[in-house]
């Protein structure tokens, strides 16, 4: 405001030295400065304007002083309030009969009160889809700031947070709840999505009472006052562009463009990689198991185990030796956001991973021991029958790697070329298998041996078998997600 009316800082200063300051604190809500002007030692103030009314006796006008007029001011202040200002008062008085430079709380009375100063500080444009996101992702976003509570609402508004005065709160409300007791603390605490007029304690209480509801709290935050609350949050996170040393040293995280919406966004790529943590290890343990199953059926049968050692690394290598790694860098599904957040606590291997698990190693290793004792019933020799064992598994397990692109979203909704290493990498390994066949060396080793269409087409008709088992889960999963 200076800037825009002319004033520089420096001329200002060298006009009037500075004797002595208090400076802000949050829980006092105002600065202080003494200067030497003209002969006489001027008090200035500036703060939060109820703050500020209490220290003045006296307002200017063009008139010159005149009683102070608090209804007019509170009027007028919370008219700027409503309308999304950031208010701040600003008063003078002179000292007198003071020798030493310094400035006490008890020295800021009978002040003249200038004038009110609205700041307009609108939202960004994409704070409220951010929000918007927030609330579809299951996400409670709550504001805790020391504006006026009409501004704080106004705020609010603006970005989808709230309506209603119902929905917010103020520090003195905090202060006569926590007077009651510990229950009527987090029942407010509960209820309210707007807390204005908060200090730094009262935001550390803030996050203890949501944490003994039994949610998750992440808490942004730029200034030294917020280092309590970012070190007892979950996630601390702190504003790196105007955030203090204190507060990006405390917390957990540090945005790097100060924007809510980049949280957001941090939220959606966790989710992104955690879900492809959990399709690397179901794709993995479900490969793993299958190739139990078909070992166990074979010992409880007295049948001589259908893959060598050598055939089983090789079938290792070829099916999870890419697939694994591109399915680590599967794109979002677009539905991570539409999700409520996972329990906390809630193991990697859940209930949804233990069924597709057993679905995939139960009907793989079940269909190809069906198949080896079918191909041993035709009399087919022990080379044969592991050699068309072995391709049978390339093709379930290259399926499968397919098939783990989603837990619950059908193979067919998915663009195939989304995730182009994977799907590339799933078409080489499956012709690597088939060069391997049919080259001298490579194929004495491994023993494999090329085998007849009609051969190919039975293995490729049994492989499909998993592709439909998989898509009747999803979509049962879909339908009925664990615990409905």
């Amino acid at each position: 405001m200076a800037h825009k009316l002319g004033l520089s800082q420096p001329e200002a200063q060298a006009a009037a030295p500075q004797l002595g300051m208090i400076p802000y604190e949050s829980e006092h809500r105002y600065a202080a400065s003494l200067n030497q002007a003209a002969g006489a030692q001027l008090i200035l103030v500036k703060g939060a304007f109820e703050t500020v009314l209490g220290m003045c006796a006296l307002m200017d006008s063009t008139n010159g002083p005149i009683a102070l007029d608090a209804q007019t001011i509170h009027h007028q202040a919370q008219a700027l309030s409503t309308a999304g200002y950031r208010v701040l008062a600003l008063a003078e008085g002179i000292r007198s009969g003071e020798a030493e430079a310094v400035l006490t709380p008890g020295q800021l009375h009978d002040l003249t009160l200038l004038g009110l100063v609205g700041m307009a500080d609108p939202p960004r444009k994409e704070a409220a889809d951010a929000i918007g996101a927030c609330h579809r992702a299951g996400i409670r976003v709550v504001m805790v700031t020391g504006d006026h509570p009409a501004t704080a609402l106004a705020i609010a508004r603006a970005i989808g947070l709230a309506e209603k005065p119902e929905e917010t709160t103020t520090g003195t409300e905090l202060n006569d709840a926590l007077l009651e007791g510990e229950a009527a603390f987090d029942a407010l605490c509960a209820r309210a999505r707007v807390f204005s007029r908060v200090d730094s304690q009262q935001k550390l209480q803030i996050v203890e009472s949501l944490q003994r509801g039994g949610h998750f709290v992440a808490v942004t935050g730029d200034g030294v006052n917020d280092a309590p609350a970012l070190r007892a949050a979950q996630v601390g996170v702190a504003m790196g562009k105007n955030g203090t040393d204190v507060a990006r040293e405390t917390a957990d995280l540090i945005i790097t463009d100060d924007n809510f919406a980049s949280i957001v966004a941090g939220v959606e790529e966790g989710r992104i990689a955690y879900g492809n943590i959990r399709k690397v290890i179901a794709l993995l343990i479900s490969t793993g198991a299958a190739e139990l199953v078909l070992f166990l059926l074979c010992l409880l049968d007295n049948l001589p185990f259908p893959l060598l050692a050598v055939q089983l690394l090789w079938l290792n290598l070829v099916t999870n030796g890419i697939q694994d790694v591109a399915l680590a860098f599967e794109p979002a599904e677009g539905r991570e956001l539409s999700r409520p957040p996972r329990p906390p606590h809630e193991p990697i291997f859940n209930r949804i991973m233990v069924e597709r698990v057993l679905v995939s190693a139960l009907l793989i290793g079940g269909v190809a021991f069906g198949e080896y004792l079918w191909l041993l019933a035709r009399h087919f020799g022990q080379q044969e029958a592991d050699n068309i064992i072995l391709l049978l598994m390339v093709l379930f397990e290259n399926i499968l790697a397919l098939n783990s692109r989603s837990e619950t979203l059908s193979l067919f909704r998915h663009n195939l070329l989304r995730n182009k290493l994977l799907v590339y990498g799933t078409l080489a390994a499956q012709g690597i298998h088939i060069a391997a066949m049919h080259m001298p060396g490579l194929s004495a080793v491994l023993r494999l041996q090329p085998v007849p269409f009609s051969i190919w087409l039975e293995m490729l008709l049994l492989s499909l078998l998993l592709m439909a088992a998989i898509e009747i889960h999803k979509a049962i999963r879909r339908h009925h997600p664990p615990g409905q």
